[in-house]
């Protein structure tokens, strides 16, 4: 930048003012320190059509379930075969209507999450650009630089699925278990006792790999100040950059245990819960209280437990990694806008 354009006495200094107001703009509006206020600052209308698109795909969820336990009961009936047919292909258009809408679901709320990115990068594009000494110094380009380059993805991804990924997975478990009490109130039972174990030890598993998350995001913030401040022959600080490294190898270590171990005992207790479902559920069909077609829907249910269990676990530890980050961001952001003073018209 000249230095003719920040002289006031400059006759282009007031043709160009107009240029810049919209950029520092964005700079100087506070942040909110928590996500989810932010997300219903930059995106609250989207949400709720959002919210309506996530409610028509899991109450679709429980269909094909339905449609399979028909099918299968009209086949072991020696029914007419047209009736099969007619449920397929019912079944082909659920299939549809329901891939179709996730489809719109998906690609809305990556746009969503996208504005929210692109928001955040130009409110730190405003930081870095920004001549004031809050901006300046070795530490604050390496936190300016990491932020920009690295944390706006996530967080801005995060904001696109806040509110109704929660809705979405947590409404397919809630549908799923409501359709197996349906089907049979004894078999739904003895499956939901088999995935209570998880309610207790995914949590504990989670808690611990987020605290660990955390401590390695303020780590490596660490290490980048450093890089940046670098002196060559600078002993004490290469051990402490060493130390850093090791720490963050220890950290990263430990997460993988804990998701690892977490993801066997899930994937444990799924199999535990079918071949329970085959057990209790043989037996009915055995003693003629249930029909196959009611085995084989429940068995359908099971398996679509487990994705939508997973991703709610996987929602609920980005809750706590992008929190971090974007207050970190925020304070930053906020910092920025108490150190520029406002534009004199």
């Amino acid at each position: 930048m000249d230095v003719a354009d920040t002289t006031p006495e400059n006759p282009q200094s007031d043709q160009r003012k107009p240029a810049r107001r919209p950029a520092r703009a964005i700079g100087v509006v506070k942040m909110p320190r928590n996500i989810f206020r932010y997300v219903l600052k930059t995106s609250g209308w989207h949400q709720l059509f959002l919210l309506l698109l996530t409610v028509g795909v899991f109450l679709l969820e429980v269909v094909p379930l339905e449609l399979q336990r028909r099918i299968v009961n009209d086949l072991v009936k020696h029914r007419d075969y047209w009736l099969v047919i007619v449920l397929c292909a019912v079944y082909a258009g659920v299939v549809l209507v329901q891939g179709g809408t996730k489809l719109v679901l998906n690609v809305y709320r990556s746009w969503v999450g996208e504005r929210a990115t692109r928001d955040l990068r130009r409110r730190i594009h405003v930081l870095i650009s920004s001549p004031s000494s809050a901006s300046s110094g070795a530490e604050a380009e390496g936190v300016q630089a990491s932020m920009i380059i690295a944390e706006v993805d996530p967080i801005g991804g995060f904001v696109g699925g806040s509110v109704s990924e929660p809705l979405l997975q947590g409404g397919i478990l809630a549908s799923v278990l409501a359709y197996m009490i349906h089907v049979d109130l004894w078999l739904a039972g003895t499956v939901l006792a088999l995935f209570v174990p998880q309610l207790v030890f995914v949590p504990l598993m989670q808690g611990a790999m987020n605290r660990r998350t955390r401590a390695r995001v303020q780590i490596v913030r660490q290490l980048g100040v450093s890089v940046v401040e670098a002196i060559s022959g600078d002993e004490a600080r290469d051990r402490t950059d060493n130390r850093r490294i090791d720490r963050v190898f220890e950290l990263n270590m430990g997460i993988f245990r804990f998701k690892f171990t977490m993801n066997f005992l899930m994937n444990l207790s799924t199999q535990l819960q079918i071949i329970a479902a085959l057990l209790v559920g043989g037996w009915l069909v055995y003693t003629d209280q249930l029909e196959i077609g009611g085995v084989v829907a429940v068995i359908s249910g099971i398996s679509r437990f487990t994705d939508p269990w997973g991703d709610l676990v996987n929602y609920f530890r980005a809750v706590n990694i992008t929190q971090v980050e974007f207050r970190l961001m925020s304070d930053a952001v906020n910092q920025q806008a108490q150190a520029d003073p406002p534009d004199k018209t």
